[in-house]
């Protein structure tokens, strides 16, 4: 039986506790310090991903648990964050709407392929589309009156098109690997 309190779950559980503490922080007013606050956060919570996979792979100690709850807690944090942007301007809804709803999708597969005994790993290209993510959104959410960086929130949303385009390819890739799970499912 796996361990449910292991270093990487932590990290996991302290990702999805930063997620109301981001939503306080977008929902009031964006001052250069507020902004400067929002994003230390995000990105503290965005290194939670690399940090729990990190101690999970060195010390061995990858759980069931683990598996499916460490992409739930970066969807729902990659969710929060772009959801918030929409009233700042800094990203169309329509976006948003794609990538949210691809992760409900692969949600679900995930949890069809969970009821018949099968544990779905976040895959190579999941991974990267979640790096182009992490980076979009924060250069979306730092501040332009820290530092005079031309072009920042651009490049967050070049970064967040790219990242659609790969979550709309992984999604397709996720359907293909499991099409034997849902052609079993629909037999039965």
């Amino acid at each position: 039986m796996d361990q449910l309190v292991t270093l990487p779950n932590i990290f996991t559980g302290l990702r999805f506790a930063l997620i109301p503490v981001l939503i306080v922080l977008f929902s009031v007013e964006q001052t250069t310090a507020i902004g400067l606050v929002t994003f230390l956060v995000f990105v503290f919570a965005a290194l939670t991903d690399f940090v729990d996979g990190y101690f999970a792979r060195k010390y061995k100690s990858e759980t069931t648990l683990g598996k499916l709850m460490d992409p739930l807690a970066d969807k729902v944090l990659v969710a929060t964050a772009l959801i918030m942007l929409i009233p700042m301007g800094r990203i169309p809804a329509w976006v948003c709407l794609l990538i949210i709803c691809r992760e409900i999708i692969i949600t679900g597969f995930r949890g069809l392929a969970a009821s018949t005994g099968v544990v779905v790993s976040a895959g190579q290209m999941g991974k990267i589309k979640s790096n182009f993510q992490y980076f979009g959104i924060s250069f979306l959410i730092f501040p332009l009156g820290v530092l005079p960086i031309p072009y920042l929130h651009q490049i967050g949303q070049i970064l967040l098109y790219i990242s659609l385009v790969m979550a709309v390819w992984s999604g397709i890739d996720y359907f293909y690997n499991l099409r034997n799970i849902f052609q079993e499912t629909v037999k039965q």
